[in-house]
């Protein structure tokens, strides 16, 4: 029912897209529409995720429910958070879930999944930053045994940052 699968360099375009709309699903109201484009066209372009895909440090999974996508994760090895003291630490980049799957807890399976590879790849710890009025992402990381340790603002365009907490997870 529930298969995660690394995302191969062939389906760049499917990746580009379903990030986009996951972006916008999850942060399209927290700035204008233009500094939403500005960051998306960017941050999910085929070039960049081609770029990004191809670090060995990242690790890219899409989920499908059903054998229907249902969203994707990245998971970043080797990239210590400067507060925290132990090292190395993976950052959670992304964990997207399309709205129309959210009722299944996709989220889940697939943070579990991410924390299996951390710790396969000896990672002390797990971060990752989550915008500050996305409840639903802060109480599921909670949950998980994440807790804030930190704030920062996430750069969405050169006009407008979001408030984003850091939240931070010993393994």
């Amino acid at each position: 029912m529930i298969d995660i699968q690394p995302i191969p360099a062939a389906s760049l375009s499917r990746l580009s897209e379903l990030s986009k709309s996951t972006f916008i699903a999850s942060y399209g109201h927290s700035a204008v529409e233009k500094d939403i484009n500005i960051y998306i066209r960017y941050a999910y372009s085929v070039r960049k995720l081609a770029l990004e895909l191809a670090d060995p440090n990242s690790h890219f999974h899409f989920i499908y429910y059903k054998k229907e996508l249902a969203g994707y994760s990245k998971l970043s090895l080797n990239i210590d958070y400067s507060s925290i003291n132990a090292s190395p630490q993976a950052k959670l980049d992304r964990i997207y879930i399309d709205e129309k799957f959210l009722q299944y807890k996709l989220g889940q399976p697939l943070f579990d999944f991410n924390l299996d590879i951390a710790l396969k790849h000896n990672q002390r710890g797990i971060w990752l930053y989550t915008w500050i009025k996305n409840d639903r992402a802060i109480r599921f990381y909670e949950k998980n045994g994440m807790r804030i340790i930190d704030e920062r603002d996430f750069k969405i365009s050169s006009r407008h940052s979001n408030p984003n907490y850091i939240m931070y997870k010993s393994l």
